[in-house]
């Protein structure tokens, strides 16, 4: 079957068909063949054989008063009457088995006729009580009143017996040769006729055959279309076999099923995907997986420049003594949230929350998108603040406002996981994220809200959009030998 695995069912049902019957119809006509071959040469046989020893008698009389040319009449008249002879001859035992007379004449007085193997002649002269057949075949061309009577190489039966006087003495031989073209000509009919047969049944079962292949490869077709549209990603695709209560049916069932159960498994895949990023930002997931986050390993990393900001609410600690646990947890929720919308819309997204304090990445080659970001935070928190003031806490007072120091430094960091096989966390470490915590942390000393290093001002693609005034020419940030310059990125309020 390796010759038809390439093939789709409806051309292997029908190849498989087409051979069946073919070998159907083969056997058929062998079978038929060789029956009708059989029944026709035992038919001739036994005709040959009866008129064999009809006129072997009736020659008795004739062979032993040597009325030769009465055979000869007679010979010559089996031939006209039935071309199924080809020749006829009687030979006298007394003359030494010479051919007495023949038809054709031209054999006459021959001894040994050529125009059949000398073997054939011997076996048919030898005295047996019953008819002797042997088949042969003619060695030279025969003719009869000039007409071809058979072709050299044609096959033949010779049918010989004795001719016997009263007493049983042997007078000598009658020899006819019978011609096999009618058996060839029957077992052609026949061949016909089961061919015509065969046509028509191999007609029969290609139509069915095709209706059957139709039936059991148009399902199969359907299925395999559904199951291509699922991998293409349509999981709510369900397979359409109506009406099958067979094992195809029984097939698309368990497909729908599966089909249901992999939305199901995806679904879940999905929302734990969408869950998974909302607790490691996209980039991240770029760098520390980028086969897939089932292909995260420890210890993955890469050195990137990335812009850092950090933002840290003024006078927290006091604030949140003031404050119940829920209180507090309440309120950082809306604060972050206000402050991650911002970092989000101008392009950024946050590494991690430090208690109240957030820290955000910029991956971008300028830094103008970080700026931004702190512009678009103060103004969020304008808005959450007068909120805030329209809220009342139990001792109907105004919530105080809140106010934040936003540090912002480029430079170049590591972004990786770290931890061990059974905790893993992404996280960016490196120099520059020490330089920005403290850059937030001088907006306290210096009395300003947003304060950026020269490393970002040098890498604004659009400087002119944004208010930088000079604060410290030369301050040294702890943990950092090198002295570096810091602006404050002034807000319009």
């Amino acid at each position: 079957m390796k010759l038809f695995a390439f093939r789709s069912i409806r051309t292997q049902i029908m190849i498989s068909t087409t051979m069946l019957i073919v070998t159907l119809i083969g056997g058929t006509v062998t079978v038929w063949a060789k029956n009708e071959s059989d029944r026709y040469l035992e038919e001739k046989l036994n005709q040959g054989k009866l008129l064999s020893q009809v006129l072997s008698s009736t020659y008795s009389n004739e062979l032993s008063q040597e009325n030769w040319s009465q055979i000869r009449i007679n010979l010559d008249l089996l031939l006209k009457e039935s071309d199924e002879f080809i020749y006829a001859l009687v030979s006298d035992a007394s003359q030494n088995h010479q051919i007495v007379a023949a038809s054709p004449n031209e054999f006459q007085n021959n001894y040994i006729p050529d125009i059949v193997p000398i073997t054939v002649t011997n076996r048919a002269l030898q005295s047996y009580p019953k008819t002797r057949i042997i088949d042969t075949v003619i060695l030279r061309d025969i003719y009869f009143s000039e007409i071809l009577r058979a072709k050299r190489g044609e096959q033949v039966v010779e049918i010989a017996s004795d001719i016997l006087s009263l007493s049983g003495k042997k007078l000598g031989t009658l020899r006819l040769g019978v011609s096999l073209r009618r058996i060839d000509q029957a077992v052609i009919t026949v061949i016909t006729h089961a061919l015509m047969v065969g046509v028509v049944g191999l007609t029969i079962g290609w139509i069915f055959a095709y209706i059957l292949a139709h039936h059991l490869s148009d399902p199969v077709q359907r299925l395999q279309t559904s199951a291509a549209k699922i991998a293409g990603g349509d999981l709510d695709h369900r397979a359409e076999i109506n009406h099958r209560t067979d094992e195809i049916g029984a097939l698309a069932n368990s497909f729908n099923e599966m089909s249901a159960a992999l939305q199901i498994s995806f679904n879940k895949a999905q929302k734990t995907l969408e869950t998974f990023e909302r607790f490691v930002p996209n980039k991240f997931i770029a760098v520390i997986a980028p086969q897939g986050i089932e292909n995260i390993e420890l210890g993955v990393a890469s050195v990137r420049t990335m812009t850092i900001v950090f933002v840290d609410i003024r006078g927290y600690t006091s604030m949140s003594e003031a404050m119940a646990p829920l209180e507090i947890f309440t309120f950082l929720n809306d604060y972050l949230a206000c402050m991650g919308e911002a970092i989000d819309k101008a392009g950024g997204f946050i590494d991690k929350y430090i208690g109240d304090a957030i820290m955000a990445l910029f991956d971008d080659e300028a830094t103008d998108c970080a700026l931004k970001s702190a512009i678009l935070m103060q103004e969020a928190l304008s808005k959450f603040n007068l909120e805030r003031s329209l809220q009342q806490n139990p001792n109907h007072n105004g919530l105080p406002k809140i106010a934040v120091g936003i540090g912002i430094h480029r430079g170049e960091v590591v972004m990786g996981t770290v931890g061990f096989t059974s905790r893993i966390d992404s996280t960016v470490i490196g120099d520059t994220v020490n330089v920005a915590s403290r850059i937030e942390g001088l907006t306290k000393q210096y009395g300003c809200d947003i304060l950026v290093t020269e490393s970002v001002v040098n890498n604004l693609s659009y400087p002119q959009l944004f208010s930088l005034k000079l604060v410290d020419k030369s301050v040294k940030v702890k943990g950092k030998d090198e002295a570096i310059s810091i602006y404050e990125l002034q807000v319009d309020n």
